[in-house]
């Protein structure tokens, strides 16, 4: 007697749990975001649409590293930065809110440095990265086009995607307009390294980008 072997898919890691509302006013969402206070829940609204995250295990690694891959950049070519982390963005005239997993200012960080950010009066951040391993009903490209932000990087697990702004609307690039020489494939063999030997992972990113001196 012949036995079939049945083979089950390996299933991704979950990445974040999601909770979606919608028709929910400005009002909802400032008392929702008071209460929810400094617990681990992210909070994003687009006009009426209302997105609650709570990321796990593997979606604040990737997270973290995205943090770590970009300070490297950043401190072997010598910019300028101010990280914001996941602040929460919110204008009110926009009917908007984003709690991205990160956000900086390089090029506009003198005009915020050593002090709070007011988003009436100061720009947006220069650079917003998204980690969505899992569907969101949030669009996060007119998400973060309403508030201006410059660059940004969406993660799904598998693809990293570039986006910049260019005439109030995103445009996909192959490279970061902050990082201009810094090719794809860096992040990704970062993002295979890293799981196995953080350190080795720093090390090996560092090297390579001394390597393109200080001229981005």
């Amino acid at each position: 007697m012949t036995q079939t072997l049945i083979v089950e898919p390996i299933q991704p890691p979950i990445a974040e749990k999601r909770l979606t509302l919608h028709n929910v006013t400005w009002q909802t969402y400032q008392e929702l975001s008071r209460l929810l206070g400094d617990r681990p829940v992210k909070i994003n609204f687009d006009g009426n649409i209302l997105e609650m995250i709570m990321p796990l295990e593997i979606h604040e690694f990737i997270s973290a590293m995205f943090e770590t891959f970009i300070r490297i950049l950043v401190i072997e070519l010598e910019l300028n930065i101010k990280t914001m982390g996941s602040t929460t963005l919110s204008r009110e005239d926009l009917g908007r809110g984003a709690e991205p997993d990160n956000a900086y200012y390089i090029q506009n960080q003198p005009l915020v440095k050593g002090r709070d950010v007011n988003l009436s009066s100061d720009p947006p951040p220069d650079l917003v990265v998204e980690v969505d391993i899992t569907h969101t009903d949030i669009n996060k490209l007119k998400l973060y086009e309403a508030f201006g932000v410059s660059e940004l990087w969406r993660y799904d697990g598998k693809v990293w995607q570039i986006y910049q702004l260019i005439d109030g609307q995103y445009q996909e690039q192959e490279y970061s307009p902050t990082f201009p020489k810094v090719p794809k494939t860096w992040l990704y063999e970062f993002l295979i390294t890293v799981r196995e030997d953080e350190v080795a992972a720093v090390k090996e990113l560092q090297q390579k980008v001394k390597y393109l001196g200080t001229g981005l």
